[in-house]
């Protein structure tokens, strides 16, 4: 079993590596758009909380050490922690120009919520369930994909993914 969990530890960490990298990008993003508009300057501090935040949360996901007999314990708490950083995301204030993204910050929570319920439930019962792992990591990469896309409408760019479809109301 402690191998199974150092493998789905490591791939966890993979995924978060990535995510860092948007988180950094989104930050860049933030801080030339926000000269001298107080609602964007507080947007921009609300956001820089929020990646900050998911990095260092990201930083101790990286520093478990997968073989330790409490791995599991502390990959389950920091993802907790995670969840609730997400929530924290999702109550943000966006301003008006970025108004439009505020649902895909809710619905970014929902799946990071969901993902993180799926994680317990996978590791309960000192057992490893690897659908319901496979199951959370399908909705922790939906919570990401939506940051993801939030990131690139703030870049001022539309996504242009495969999997996703864009509705226009005018």
């Amino acid at each position: 079993m402690l191998a199974g969990v150092n493998r789905r530890i490591k791939r966890l960490k993979r995924k978060i590596k990535l995510h860092k990298i948007c988180m950094a990008l989104l930050i860049a993003v933030l801080l030339t758009a926000c000269a001298d508009n107080p609602e964007l300057t507080q947007f921009r501090k609300s956001m820089d909380d929020f990646c900050t935040k998911v990095s260092e949360i990201d930083s101790d996901i990286n520093n478990i050490d997968a073989k330790a007999e409490n791995a599991v314990s502390e990959l389950l708490a920091y993802l907790d922690d995670l969840d609730i950083v997400f929530q924290s995301f999702a109550r943000l204030e966006f301003p008006e120009e970025f108004a439009y993204l505020e649902t895909l910050a809710d619905e970014s929570s929902q799946y990071m919520t969901e993902a993180v319920k799926s994680y317990h439930e996978a590791y309960s019962g000192n057992s490893y369930n690897e659908s319901t792992a496979e199951y959370a990591r399908h909705y922790y990469s939906r919570a990401y994909k939506r940051i993801q896309i939030i990131i690139s409408y703030l870049h001022g760019e539309e996504p242009t993914d495969a999997d996703l479809s864009i509705e226009y109301n005018n």
